[in-house]
């Protein structure tokens, strides 16, 4: 089965960089009020721009021409009811392969032109609606950059075989082996370390629970000193690669747990991490970061676009020693973790 998704690399890569590049021209042409357009809250998944469909049709097109080696399953927010059998036709008892994928994972940061955005592939066997984020067995993802950057790169992943990268000069077309690695840091101390909480919905207890944690290893804050720093970005893949690169050293994603919390405020949960924001987790496992749940066991979301997925990524194993038992201690005690599951 490897041996067989291997075979998909390629295709896949050379489908990221038309999106990519389509993307960008249409960031070109068109001004940030018209990219920044909701063309729709109605689709499961996460709120719809108008830079979100620039890459529909061509994503549909490219994965129906590499289906045509063996049928598949592409889901993908976006398409009505989340998924479609590609060839047209076939169906999914039919399909070798399950593709979830996210055609631009962080919309906001590239529509206002902050930030790169990425497109994220995960390759699974099809093994029905039972299948999951651990059963994706190739991971691609491409960085979409804001129009002054030059540079973008490239990430891929075979499981079992670690990671590979490629950094893209786009004035010159010159391509170049890409060398990437988590931080081996042995503490969160002077680094980047974060909970994220880039969206209104219980920031108070999102924060709340960095502050405890944070002070917890490393003490309190000192007159003039910071001991670590954050960086909210918006954007799930582009959180795994700063791990990968070695720029961050922690990063909890803790959304759904606040569910009960903003219930009882009398709010709705609002917008989540999905499993198709994570597609690309393989990657950041096989470069040697740890990516867990809460409860420090692995991911078993499904490949679907509705699922709520909170997760955590250590650089390394040092770092995961100090933080993980004080983030478990703070989320059992708030009742948002079971203690009897919990690692810590």
């Amino acid at each position: 089965m490897i041996d067989e998704a291997k075979k998909l690399l390629e295709p896949i890569r050379r489908l990221h960089e038309r999106v990519r590049d389509q993307t960008l021209a249409a960031c070109e042409r068109a001004a940030v009020e018209d990219l920044s357009q909701v063309e729709t809250d109605e689709m499961a998944g996460d709120t719809i721009y108008a830079i979100d469909r620039v890459s529909e049709a061509e994503l549909i097109a490219g994965f129906a021409e590499i289906a045509r080696a063996a049928p598949l399953i592409l889901i993908a927010e976006g398409i009505e009811g989340g998924r479609v059998v590609l060839p047209r036709g076939a169906s999914e008892a039919e399909a070798k392969w399950r593709v979830i994928v996210d055609p631009v994972d962080g919309t906001r940061s590239l529509m206002y032109q902050k930030r790169s955005a990425w497109v994220l592939t995960g390759v699974a066997p099809n093994l029905g609606d039972e299948t999951c984020l651990r059963d994706i067995v190739l991971a691609v993802q491409t960085e979409i950059p804001t129009l002054k950057q030059h540079l973008c790169d490239v990430l891929w992943a075979v499981r079992g075989e670690g990671m590979r990268a490629e950094r893209l000069n786009r004035l010159t077309g010159e391509r170049v082996p890409l060398r990437l690695g988590p931080s081996r840091a042995t503490t969160i101390r002077h680094g980047y370390a974060y909970i994220a909480r880039f969206f209104p919905g219980a920031r108070d207890e999102l924060a709340a629970i960095d502050e405890e944690v944070v002070q917890g290893a490393l003490g309190p804050v000192q007159w003039g000193k910071a001991h670590c720093f954050e960086d909210q970005y918006p954007s799930t893949g582009g959180q795994l690669y700063e791990l990968i690169a070695g720029h961050d050293r922690f990063i909890a994603d803790l959304r759904p747990l606040m569910e009960r919390e903003l219930s009882r405020r009398g709010l709705a949960l609002g917008i989540c991490c999905h499993p198709y924001d994570l597609c690309t987790e393989l990657i950041a496992r096989e470069a040697g970061v740890i990516v867990v749940g809460p409860d420090g066991r692995s991911l078993d979301a499904p490949l679907a676009v509705e699922a709520d997925v909170a997760w955590v990524g250590y650089a390394n194993a040092a770092i995961r020693a100090e933080i993980e038992p004080l983030l478990q201690r703070a989320l059992v005690r708030r009742g948002l973790l079971d203690g009897a599951t919990a690692n810590a």
